[in-house]
């Protein structure tokens, strides 16, 4: 089964809360007691029992009033910090599934620090649960792609704001809808691409959409650090390849 990664649109999200509402129904995840907030974001926060929320954010644009959409998940890193910082207390009790790259939480997590596992997080989405002291997060429907199906967020998405399936598929559709959007909307970019299996497209500056939409170096894994801070001296040393292959040629 080859290395798997969601794609996700906001320009085609209508914060309908169909994958919100999927995936508590396909987890058999409870609902969660909410109150008005004067938001038609509920509840206000990803927890142990919701593992997909979409996020409301009302801006201005332009002097124009405009909602920002983004349904937040597990970004099930391509070097996830969370696992790193786990291997240190409690070894294997987050893992890495090879063969498709989703992070999954098991039942050890709850001889975890979880404070030390959430803010290891740069997207802030691990949460434990009050009465059990495991951890939860989004499992990218382990499960269900495991049986070929799609996971259920995606199965439900009615705008085809998500898709899945196999990584470089799912980098070069959005390499290929993000030249498409940047015609209209020039600030368009791909949040954390090369890190992430869940890749978002947004039309705006990212802070405009979540907090924590994209990491912007904090909280990191080590071996991510590592590669963005060789990543110039790599790159130097492949076009001086390319250079020397050159005047071979």
């Amino acid at each position: 089964m080859a290395d798997k990664s969601f794609f996700i649109d906001t320009s085609k999200c209508t914060a309908c809360r169909g994958c919100q509402i999927a995936c508590k129904q396909w987890n058999k995840l409870p609902g969660e007691k909410t109150v008005n907030r004067g938001s038609h974001q509920n509840p206000p926060d990803v927890s142990a029992t919701t593992y997909k929320l979409v996020h409301f954010n009302e801006v201005q644009v332009d002097g124009k009033p405009a909602w920002y959409f983004f349904p937040e998940q597990c970004r099930h890193c391509l070097e996830p910090a969370c696992k790193e910082t786990a291997d240190a207390m409690v070894p294997g009790a987050i893992l890495k599934d090879e063969a498709t790259g989703a992070v999954v939480f098991t039942e050890k997590t709850k001889g975890l620090k979880a404070q030390e596992i959430i803010t290891s997080c740069p997207y802030n989405i691990p949460r434990v649960d009050k009465k059990t002291k495991l951890m939860a997060k989004c499992t990218m429907c382990f499960d269900r792609i495991k049986n070929s199906l799609l996971p259920a967020c995606v199965k439900t998405c009615p705008t085809g704001a998500m898709s899945f399936g196999d990584r470089k598929d799912i980098m070069d559709k959005a390499q290929k809808r993000l030249a498409e959007v940047q015609k209209k909307y020039p600030k368009a970019s791909l949040l954390d691409p090369d890190d992430l299996r869940a890749i978002y497209l947004v039309l705006d500056d990212r802070k405009l959409y979540h907090k924590f939409a994209s990491a912007e170096g904090k909280g990191i894994s080590r071996q991510t650090a590592l590669k963005k801070l060789f990543k110039p001296f790599t790159d130097l040393a492949a076009a001086a390849a390319t250079g020397v292959e050159g005047i071979r040629s």
